[in-house]
């Protein structure tokens, strides 16, 4: 994919909207619109928000689900970029359910009901799912001790995800397995992801490379 000039959606939760980030133009969207040449990096990302639609909708802004924004996007934007997950993990109230879900009100079937509306929306273009990255806790299948009820590890979700992006034959950045950042490493912690869930000015930068290495190369 040719990344000059190019108008990219990105649509994700506290780490896009650029959350451990000293400014907003240190987080990683603005980063890869900077190195990589972008005419637009259209930041769709909301703080706590979550993939699935939750059990008790809330009038607050974290309580706006992916599929309820994605249809909120700019329709002409040349590709999409999906960074969500780990707020389904952390504290989401949706199950899991189970993979011919197509509801979004399971986390199998809001991941289908975003991947197949982004498919319609976006026929042709790069439509690129990233995984969550390695966080604290997140082997605890309450989350980040919060939720309602017992459901599965970080990995799960990060491997529902990567289905339903095989299913759809999309495109997957597995920031899981590559992104460089793991947490329980003192030196890595301190540097990259200092409060052991969102990037530091130094992880946004790192992201922004993945990203757009991983985009050019579509």
């Amino acid at each position: 994919m040719e990344l000059k000039g190019a108008v990219i959606n990105f649509l994700g939760d506290s780490i896009t909207e650029g959350v451990g980030a000293s400014v907003l133009e240190n987080r990683y969207t603005d980063v890869l619109a900077r190195e990589f040449g972008l005419k637009a990096a259209n930041n769709y990302g909301i703080s706590g928000s979550r993939i699935a639609r939750q059990i008790n909708v809330t009038s607050e802004r974290h309580d706006r689900d992916f599929c309820m924004r994605m249809e909120e996007m700019d329709p002409a934007a040349d590709a999409v970029v999906v960074f969500g997950g780990t707020n389904d993990y952390g504290h989401g109230e949706a199950p899991l359910g189970v993979p011919t879900d197509r509801n979004p009100s399971t986390y199998w079937g809001g991941c289908h009901y975003l991947m197949n509306g982004l498919l319609t929306r976006y026929p042709g273009k790069p439509v690129v799912i990233l995984t969550p990255l390695h966080r604290d806790d997140e082997d605890n299948p309450l989350g980040d001790g919060s939720k309602p009820r017992s459901a599965a590890p970080l990995s799960v979700y990060r491997e529902i995800l990567m289905k339903v992006a095989e299913y759809y034959g999309l495109p997957v950045l597995d920031l899981y397995a590559t992104s460089g950042i793991q947490p329980a490493n003192p030196t890595c912690r301190e540097r990259l992801l200092p409060d052991g869930l969102h990037p530091s000015d130094e992880g946004h930068a790192l992201l922004a490379r993945r990203i757009g290495n991983f985009l050019k190369m579509l």
